[in-house]
């Protein structure tokens, strides 16, 4: 009974040094190494000082003068209060939401784009991604926000579609999903711009 037990404490430290010491530091170094940025969550630094990441959204809601982001569950878009709403498609709660949503677009982008009706929004401006704080939203979102950004920021249009170009990622391998268009990026590669 005495071995049974001692094999068994000296089993569990072992497993604990080898898996829970030793596994994790040897896969953070691998990643240290052959994926810095990526290790690091892909910060973005401006003048030394960390701004946000390439791989969360970050909350420009009330700066007209920026591209906004997807509406976000999260409170102002905190990646530690990420999640989804789950709300079915017969949800009153989400048809209300989506409605909300719609009429905030509306009445922001409207004033700079007349023609524009409900029909035209897409839907990523509306609704939120799975996790909330999703960092792209769709070319057809962006086209619309480029109106506003270049008439606030006193821009030609073309200037500030040609930055959205330039800023837009591709497919996922290639094949998966759509190409869409880093809004945290986007909004720097502006304040670069008109400095």
């Amino acid at each position: 009974m005495r071995r049974d037990l001692a094999t068994s404490v000296v089993a569990v430290l072992a497993l604990t040094l080898l898996l829970g010491l030793a596994y994790p530091l040897a896969v953070t170094g691998i990643a240290q190494l052959a994926f810095p940025g990526r290790a690091n969550g892909q910060q973005v630094h401006v003048d030394g000082r960390l701004v946000g990441s390439r791989l969360l959204a970050q909350d420009f809601r009330g700066e007209r003068r920026y591209f906004q982001e997807r509406p976000s569950t999260a409170t102002s878009y905190n990646a530690a209060a990420s999640g989804f709403g789950n709300l079915g498609p017969n949800s009153a709660k989400a048809r209300d939401t989506f409605r909300s949503s719609l009429r905030a677009y509306l009445r922001l982008e409207r004033p700079f784009d007349p023609g524009l009706s409900a029909g035209d929004v897409p839907v990523d401006a509306v609704t939120s991604s799975a996790s909330g704080v999703d960092p792209e939203i769709s070319r057809a979102n962006a086209a619309i926000q480029a109106h506003r950004v270049a008439l606030v920021r006193h821009l030609p249009l073309r200037t500030v579609a040609r930055l959205v170009a330039e800023h837009t990622g591709g497919r996922s391998l290639g094949l998966f999903g759509e190409p869409g268009v880093n809004v945290l990026e986007l909004n720097l590669a502006l304040d670069r711009l008109t400095r």
